[in-house]
């Protein structure tokens, strides 16, 4: 009885093998899936483009051949112990013109309805002032007081004073202001050189951004 179990076992799988190539030079193909249609059950070509593959089922069945840049070939299997050559076809995958630029200013900036004075990591790194705080004094527009070592204060328009309430400084978003003094403190409180990737200072009316 077990004799007979084992061979009735063995005759409901199928072997398939042989060699897949590319059909332009002939050179073998490795690492080319091969898998049984609507089956989650295949295996992959050896470097030799040489490929074996035992399932637990009959014929017919079909089998599919992919791989990256070839065209996915599907040969239908009607006998056991059967050897299969295939030749995969290059295939060509058309899709929608891409154009890749660069460019060293934001698309966001360039598209803002007021102008922006953008200064990045590299201005940061090379500016000649003390800290990056210290760089907005070279920027157009920009008249800055300093009424002691640490305390710098900005402004753009009309009259400069220690105490600018014209102006709106975010980090990250956040208002810079005291909640005391009603103005921001420069950067007495503010960020190291190191935390600061870039700044943006927008000139225009505050109504709007």
């Amino acid at each position: 009885m077990l004799v007979t179990s084992t061979i009735l076992c063995h005759a409901q799988s199928t072997t398939i093998s042989g060699f897949i190539t590319d059909a332009s030079n002939g050179d073998p193909l490795a690492g080319v899936n091969i898998t049984v249609k609507n089956r989650v059950i295949g295996t992959i070509s050896n470097p030799e483009g040489e490929y074996e593959l035992v399932v637990d089922i009959l014929p017919p069945f079909t089998l599919q051949y992919s791989f990256i840049g070839f065209t996915t070939a599907q040969i239908e299997v009607t006998e056991n112990n059967a050897t299969i050559n295939v030749k995969l076809e290059e295939g060509t995958l058309l899709g929608q013109e891409v154009v890749v630029s660069a460019s060293r200013v934001a698309e966001s900036i360039l598209e803002s309805p007021v102008s922006i004075e953008k200064i990045d990591i590299l201005d940061i790194q090379q500016a000649p002032s003390q800290d990056f705080f210290g760089s907005l004094v070279n920027q157009k527009n920009v008249d800055m007081t300093t009424q002691s070592f640490t305390f710098r204060s900005i402004s753009l328009r009309g009259f400069n004073a220690y105490g600018n309430t014209r102006m709106v400084q975010l980090i990250d978003g956040v208002d810079n202001q005291d909640p005391g003094l009603n103005f921001a403190v420069g950067n007495i409180a503010g960020l190291a050189d190191l935390d600061v990737e870039s700044i943006e200072l927008l000139p225009g009316a505050s109504s709007a951004l």
